[in-house]
């Protein structure tokens, strides 16, 4: 007897076995951009709020769709300015998350590209619709306010990079 018997199609007694049926999920690849955008002095970051299905708060670094002819970084900097009202530069790559969800019958694989994003100007707004709050955070907030683990991996990896840069800066000869 193999060891897939579990699996035949036969059920225990009293268990009813669910069968789906219909049509597959099509599967689609989408890519975006956004970021860690910091204050100039490092020591806070801008951060969205959106309600989750169940009515939670959860905080996220902004990000979204790449639009036709940009670039990575581009769409960094425009989303940055549309889900937080804050204008930034791009300072580095940060890295890349990559996950599956479902949506809209639709089984998404999705690539959100990073950077570490320098505040310009402007002034916090959450008058994106996606978005329900907007803060500044301070950097040593982070990994407990934002809601994605592979997200607070890359505040980590962005914490390390400016503890580099300071001892760098701070070794340089005068």
């Amino acid at each position: 007897m193999s060891g897939s018997a579990g699996r035949s199609g036969a059920s225990k007694p009293g268990r009813r076995r669910r069968r789906r049926r219909g049509r597959r999920l099509t599967t689609v690849d989408e890519t975006s951009a956004g970021g860690l955008v910091v204050d100039a002095e490092r020591a806070n970051a801008a951060l969205i709020g959106r309600l989750d299905r169940h009515g939670r708060l959860l905080w996220s670094l902004p990000k979204g769709h790449i639009e036709d002819g940009e670039t990575v970084e581009q769409t960094a900097v425009r989303e940055v300015k549309e889900e937080t009202g804050i204008s930034a530069q791009v300072l580095q790559p940060l890295g890349t998350i990559d996950y599956w969800f479902v949506a809209e019958r639709r089984r998404v694989h999705k690539t959100v590209h990073h950077f570490i994003l320098e505040s310009t100007g402007g002034e916090l707004s959450d008058e994106d619709v996606e978005v329900t709050e907007v803060a500044w955070v301070p950097l040593a907030d982070l990994e407990t306010k934002l809601a994605y683990s592979d997200e607070r991996k890359l505040v980590r990896k962005a914490k390390e990079l400016f503890a580099q840069q300071q001892h760098t800066a701070e070794g340089a000869p005068e």
